[in-house]
């Protein structure tokens, strides 16, 4: 059985680290380098870095931040915002990211996925999908959650797994920042439907909220603020994780 993952989250703009509730509010958390290099000494075991700003900001200033980050830390590092071709991904790998995190460009153009699947393979390729409750189910939202796109977020999924993403990153748009838990019905509705992994993402609070996460089928579960805050550092969720009997590496 594969082992679960706990994965923080760099929300990013202006070249600080944010947080924010519901994707607004946002408030500075410190340094993304810094929180990288803290977080793999904790145990992280992967480090999610997002460009939360990408349309307003530098992206060779980006390139050199994920420079930076990589030179710190030994485990792998998944980083997004502003990928609109493959070129653009080609520039995040070899600046150190061993993943790519694409939300909007696919959304507006799909076919993107398939590109960097077979120019990068599909290990690369992490498609984000921020989803919001809409009449019953999720609909999947582009730039940064504040344009709907009209397409129901589970059927996203598969079409997105389909094209060739080697993982999905499923964030929880009304759970986001309110520390009361994972969105686990849109868990569970987009792992039934899908064979590759899954990472929860949007509303963690406590230890609890992320065994509940991996629980549903996902592979693993993404925090920030109860990281960024020093509430739970990761070493005590995955020691918490364990105990309840799932596979992870403390």
């Amino acid at each position: 059985m594969l082992r679960k993952r706990v994965i923080p989250c760099l929300d990013v703009r202006g070249g600080r680290l944010v947080k924010g509730i519901n994707f607004e509010s946002l408030r500075d958390c410190g340094d993304p380098v810094d929180a990288a290099t803290r977080y793999a000494a904790d145990g992280a075991d992967e480090i999610v870095w997002l460009n939360i700003a990408a349309g307003e900001e530098s992206w060779t200033a980006l390139l050199r931040a994920v420079e930076r980050a990589a030179e710190t830390v030994d485990v792998p590092l998944c980083v997004g915002g502003g990928v609109s071709g493959a070129d653009d991904g080609r520039e995040l790998l070899l600046a150190g990211a061993d993943k790519i995190s694409v939300n909007t460009a696919p959304l507006d153009r799909p076919a993107l996925i398939a590109e960097l699947a077979d120019r990068f393979g599909s290990q690369c390729v992490v498609v984000a999908i921020d989803a919001a409750r809409r009449n019953g189910g999720w609909e999947a939202h582009a730039d940064g959650g504040r344009r709907p796109t009209g397409r129901d977020a589970v059927a996203w999924a598969r079409e997105a797994a389909g094209l060739g993403a080697g993982e999905l990153l499923v964030t929880s748009i009304d759970s986001d920042g309110t520390h009361g838990g994972y969105d686990l019905e849109l868990l569970r509705a987009i792992c039934e439907v899908v064979r590759v992994p899954v990472i929860a993402s949007g509303g963690a609070g406590r230890p609890a909220d992320i065994t509940a996460a991996l629980e549903t089928g996902a592979s693993a579960a993404l925090a920030a603020s109860i990281f960024h805050d020093g509430t739970y550092p990761i070493h005590q969720v995955k020691r918490e994780v364990a105990a309840c009997g799932l596979p992870i590496r403390i």
